[in-house]
């Protein structure tokens, strides 16, 4: 294991997560005492667990609504965090690895958190339609995009959270955008005088409606 030293919490976890901050706190401590030795998160991720990987994700909170799939869960980045930063909105966290299955299944009666379903599956095979489907470093937009679409109610949203290369990934997906009819991309900047590193969101629309016809 190792004796790399857990970074502090930053100043805007307290601001980010609000009367929720203790169960943040929880699950960040956690993860650095077992997501090594487990597999989660690598020997890096210690020094920088805070800013990398939790604030990371509850800076997209606000995006979320009604019944969202996490897909390829793993740690629970962004998942779990999500789940505690917005108990108000329903959590279904799709993870194919029975170990890391078996993590967030820990993690999810420890804090006990209501609003969290686990699902072992491939986002192939899991069946069923979300208002948001969203996801952090499981795979380029191109093959991400034929998994989640599917997933996504009519009108509904992706939002993925992605690194600076999105716009790379966007233009290589053109095609597979239009078979899936993903509409209204857009890159969102989160996180600037907040967080030390901002957060790219990858935001579209799946099969939306015109009432036009158009």
């Amino acid at each position: 294991m190792s004796d790399a030293i857990v970074e502090s919490e930053p100043a805007a976890a307290a601001e980010l997560f609000g009367d929720r901050i203790d169960l943040a706190r929880r699950f960040t401590a956690a993860l650095a005492a077992g997501g090594e030795l487990r597999g989660l998160i690598g020997p890096l991720e210690l020094p920088r667990l805070w800013t990398r990987h939790i604030l990371n994700s509850a800076i997209v909170a606000p995006l979320f609504h009604g019944s969202v799939a996490d897909i390829g869960s793993g740690a629970g980045l962004p998942g779990l965090v999500l789940a505690i930063a917005r108990p108000d909105v329903q959590w279904t966290l799709v993870e194919p690895m029975e170990r890391r299955v078996t993590w967030l299944t820990e993690q999810k009666d420890a804090l006990g958190l209501d609003n969290v379903a686990i699902m072992r599956a491939r986002a192939e095979d899991v069946g069923l339609e979300f208002d948001v489907v969203t996801a952090r470093a499981v795979s380029a937009l191109r093959t991400l995009i034929p998994i989640t679409a599917p997933l996504v109610k009519d009108g509904g949203e992706l939002v993925f959270l992605k690194g600076h290369n999105v716009p790379a990934e966007i233009e290589a997906a053109q095609k597979v955008l239009r078979k899936h009819e993903v509409t209204e991309v857009s890159v969102e900047v989160l996180g600037e005088n907040v967080l030390a590193d901002t957060t790219r969101v990858f935001r579209a629309r799946v099969r939306a409606c015109d009432p036009a016809g158009r």
